[in-house]
């Protein structure tokens, strides 16, 4: 019984097939076409909380769309951002790799292509002063990439995304306030990594907490991960439940609503 009780959970959570709110967005990077998602608000507020969304390394995905429009629900306006551009969407994981290894190593690119997301975010109605930003594998690389290139928002929320820079890149103040969801048992993510991202939140002097989930690898959020956590990578309903709900809270506690 409590297994299908999650099920049920999950495919309210993440179910994008019959919310025809999420409206295509095309933007641009000088001559690079961008197609962004955006979706308003089911009850709009005086504060216009904003949410800009960064998806895994395959591009914008049906988890990404379910979590942006469950979100509106609760009163954000949510841009899903594109960061790879038209012409560029990888077809598999070996092509999203090397996208995304691109990214990881320009970070400033990364940045740019972020904060232009930002940007048409705003455009949709999103309070300038009143975002967070959450991501996803790849996408909670680029959360952190966002507190580190000072970009204007409240907070950014990472889930089982990468957590390490170029040791060279010095640290600097974060402002925003960090939250990192990481599956326990992730192995893409070494312990000198974590130990070295926890050291650099330190010397940041940022307001961070780092929250791990039991029996759980990386992609512990996207049903569509399968359930297998000997590949690596497998849905956890349990802990993407209790993820989302200390997203709520995050939220509840950084943004004015």
């Amino acid at each position: 019984m409590k297994n299908s009780a999650l099920l049920i959970f999950a495919t309210i959570l993440f179910s994008h097939t019959i919310n025809a709110q999420l409206k295509p967005v095309k933007y641009a990077d000088g001559s690079q076409a961008l197609n962004g998602l955006a979706i308003k608000p089911a009850k709009k507020s005086g504060n216009n909380p904003g949410i800009l969304l960064l998806p895994a390394w395959l591009g914008i995905d049906n988890a990404s769309k379910g979590i942006a429009e469950n979100l509106s629900k609760l009163g954000y306006t949510v841009f899903i951002a594109d960061i790879y551009g038209e012409g560029n969407y990888p077809k598999n994981t070996s092509e999203a790799g090397k996208q995304a290894g691109f990214y990881k190593t320009n970070y400033k690119a990364y940045q740019k292509r972020i904060n232009l997301a930002l940007q048409e975010l705003i455009k949709s109605g999103a309070n300038a002063d009143n975002i967070v930003i959450i991501g996803y594998c790849f996408g909670g690389t680029g959360v952190l990439e966002a507190a580190r290139g000072h970009l204007n928002v409240k907070g950014v929320a990472s889930f089982h995304g990468g957590l390490g820079k170029d040791a060279a890149r010095p640290a600097t103040p974060i402002t925003a306030k960090v939250l990192i969801c990481h599956g326990a048992d992730d192995p893409y993510a070494s312990k000198e990594e974590i130990a070295a991202f926890q050291q650099e939140m330190r010397d940041s002097k940022a307001d961070w907490q780092m929250i791990y989930y039991a029996d759980s690898v990386h992609s512990f959020t996207n049903p569509e991960a399968g359930n297998d956590n000997s590949k690596g990578a497998a849905y956890n309903p349990v802990a993407a439940k209790r993820a989302f709900e200390h997203l709520k809270l995050f939220l509840d506690e950084v943004l004015k609503k």
